[in-house]
């Protein structure tokens, strides 16, 4: 299986468990929104937003095209902290499936 074969499972896997936790069905931001310069784009979305629109939505493309991966991903972390007030039970799930999303970038 190749790196973009992975990558591609991982998110579907990822897009399931937000699906799951009630995480996926968030209202699109404004295309202004997709300017920000702060990381995760903290200022105009909330993460949810973030994950789906902008994390997601990337990645896929880089999948389907089989375009270069990043040279690393590290956003589990952050997934961890925001998530501090969920349930421990959303919180594992999800910063799992974020941190599956990670390796499999960085390895590629």
């Amino acid at each position: 299986m190749t790196s973009h074969e992975a990558l591609m499972e991982a998110l579907e896997r990822l897009v399931a468990t937000l699906r799951s936790v009630d995480m996926w069905r968030v209202e699109e931001p404004p295309a202004a929104a997709f300017d920000s310069q702060q990381p995760f784009c903290v200022d105009t979305m909330e993460l949810p937003q973030w994950l789906r629109y902008v994390f997601v939505a990337r990645l896929e493309t880089l999948a389907e095209t089989e375009a270069p991966l990043p040279a690393t991903c590290s956003v589990a972390p952050a997934i961890d902290t925001w998530l501090k007030e969920a349930s421990p039970s959303v919180r594992r799930v999800v910063t799992e499936a974020v941190a599956e999303v990670d390796r499999i970038v960085t390895e590629a």
